[in-house]
């Protein structure tokens, strides 16, 4: 091969020249007997020797195109083109470099890749090996994977401000998701001990960068939230690029934020650096070390204000019973006045019904007097015709008495009956032996007809009868 820019496949002799095995590897020596022959290479031989000049001639480079094509494999490499107006070539990027992305470009999107060209002997096809996309700008994709889901999230009301949580001024234990072998922790747990010592501090510790961390992170908020041993959770790390904060703009962190029962605070990279968790959790810290003085107030400045907390108070009761005797004195007369406005059409008509019921009731007694008068009239009349009728009665009476049987047998008479009680009013109804009943003034007497004499017989007084009949 020469110096200049032209690559020469060919450009070494074919004598005696080591060679690697493309099966083996292993580096071996050819003889050619037949120095009269040209050389014959395999198809492997001349791929792989392709494949070791593009490697070895050409610098890692990066290569601007358009996205076609764009394959995830179930392996989790990456397969598409790249290509402009004029021209195209294949790409790949391999597993462990596509897991870095934050989300894949879509077909048609303008990047820059950066990686290295080789062949891919089995079909004789170059292709470009990348190992970083970056989206027309800096940090393209990544700001595009940003706000895809900060819209998600927004449009479901996880970063509306209202749903954000006070944190708690005296919080019993405060956890920390973050890594256990990181300054952050360091920092955090120096804060917390030096401002507030009686706080105790749950620690669940977890990868904060790399393929996977955003499951742990989520993993690890959940079970602390889950114990219920937390008041208060603390969940970030230290500065670092882009890639290295990266687990806290995924999905998982922040649906894990925004479900745990405690107030959240995010506490990632520096000041400048701004995250998906930034947004969601409740309060937003610009360092792990603000998280710390944010979570837990300072004791020294607890102990002053307790200390000033008998003179406030006095202050405040004293101010309080001033304003509340001022408004007493300031509402007496305005109760006095709003009391007779109320009172006084109450008594006007009370006034009113009093004289009413006044009226009602002098008209009630004069007529109760007016039907005693009355009842007392109807009453002597009453008396008046009983006792015409009790004279009327008692004369008829008399004359009854006159008319009765019994007068006339109070005068000596006697009356015969049979025994049914029928008057025995002629001779004819006696005959000698018949037996009968005499009704005399003060009873009955059985009697037994003896001879019957008419009316022409001289027997002495009518009603008489001698004692030996």
């Amino acid at each position: 091969m020469g110096d200049d820019a032209t690559l020469d496949l060919f450009d070494s002799a074919p004598e005696a020249e080591a060679e690697a095995d493309p099966e083996s590897g292993r580096a071996e020596e050819r003889v050619d007997d037949r120095s009269d022959e040209p050389e014959v290479w395999t198809v492997s031989q001349v791929n792989r020797a392709v494949r070791n000049l593009l490697e070895g001639r050409l610098p890692s480079l990066w290569v601007s195109g358009e996205v076609a094509n764009w394959k995830r494999a179930g392996s989790g490499h990456r397969y598409f083109t790249l290509k402009d107006e004029n021209a195209q070539i294949r790409s790949v990027m391999w597993r462990s470099d596509a897991s870095r992305l934050p989300i894949d470009p879509d077909d048609g999107m303008e990047v820059r890749a950066y990686g290295s060209l080789t062949l891919y002997e089995a079909r004789g096809e170059y292709q470009f090996v990348v190992r970083r996309i970056e989206a027309a700008g800096a940090d393209g994709l990544w700001r595009i994977a940003f706000e895809k889901l900060r819209a998600r999230l927004d449009a479901e009301g996880l970063l509306a401000p209202e749903r954000k949580r006070p944190i708690p001024r005296f919080p019993r234990t405060v956890g920390i998701v973050t890594s256990t072998g990181g300054a952050a922790l360091r920092d955090m747990l120096s804060v917390i001990g030096r401002r507030a010592p009686w706080t105790l501090v749950l620690v669940m510790g977890a990868r904060v960068q790399g393929e996977g961390a955003a499951l742990e992170i989520a993993h690890a908020m959940r079970t602390l939230g889950r114990s219920g041993r937390v008041d208060l959770m603390i969940v970030g790390r230290g500065g670092g690029s882009i890639e290295d904060l990266w687990a806290f703009n995924e999905e998982p962190v922040a649906r894990a934020i925004a479900q745990c029962p405690v107030p959240v605070i995010s506490a990632v990279g520096h000041e400048t650096d701004v995250t998906i968790a930034d947004l969601v959790a409740d309060l937003r810290a610009p360092t792990p070390s603000a998280a710390g003085e944010a979570a837990v107030v300072d004791g020294a400045a607890v102990a002053d204000y307790l200390r000033g907390v008998p003179a406030r108070l006095a202050a405040g009761l004293r101010g309080s019973v001033e304003i509340r005797r001022r408004r007493v004195d300031d509402g007496i007369p305005r109760l006095r006045r709003a009391m007779d406005r109320l009172v006084a059409p109450r008594r006007e008509r009370a006034l009113q019904l009093r004289d009413r019921m006044a009226q009602a009731v002098a008209v009630g007694i004069e007529r109760r007097r007016r039907r005693a008068e009355v009842d007392d009239r109807l009453a002597r009349a009453m008396a008046v015709v009983l006792e015409r009728r009790r004279q009327r009665l008692a004369s008829l009476a008399g004359r009854l008495q006159a008319l009765s049987p019994l007068s006339t047998l109070e005068r000596g008479y006697a009356v015969p009956l049979t025994r049914d009680g029928a008057v025995l009013r002629s001779i004819d109804a006696f005959t000698p032996g018949r037996t009968f009943v005499l009704r005399v003034a003060d009873g009955r007497v059985d009697c037994e007809a003896g001879a019957v004499h008419p009316d022409d017989l001289d027997l002495g007084p009518v009603g008489s009868m001698d004692d030996s009949e």
